[in-house]
């Protein structure tokens, strides 16, 4: 396996996790910075009100992305289980 094939799958594989990691995190930190706002303005310190929200849309999100965020993860996966023998010769 050359050092050129090694670089494409691991930019590939960051390149995935970027687009898996996505939507998830960019709705738990506007989430988060609502439930920040919410909390300067009214002073109230509490951590689980800002804890839960942000894993309610997380949970949600992942109902509605997971399928295909599965389906991305598994045939990447696929994709390099079948190039094996193509890496090693």
């Amino acid at each position: 396996m050359t050092p050129e094939t090694v670089l494409s799958i691991g930019q590939r594989m960051l390149e995935l996790i970027f687009m898996l990691a996505g939507p998830l995190l960019i709705p738990a930190l506007l989430v988060g910075l609502l439930v920040g706002m919410f909390q300067a303005a009214t002073q109230i310190n509490e951590m689980t009100l800002s804890f839960i929200p942000k894993v309610a849309i997380v949970g949600v999100v992942l109902v509605l992305l997971g399928p295909w965020m599965l389906d991305n993860l598994v045939s990447f996966t696929r994709e390099l289980f079948l190039n094996i023998p193509n890496f090693i010769g």
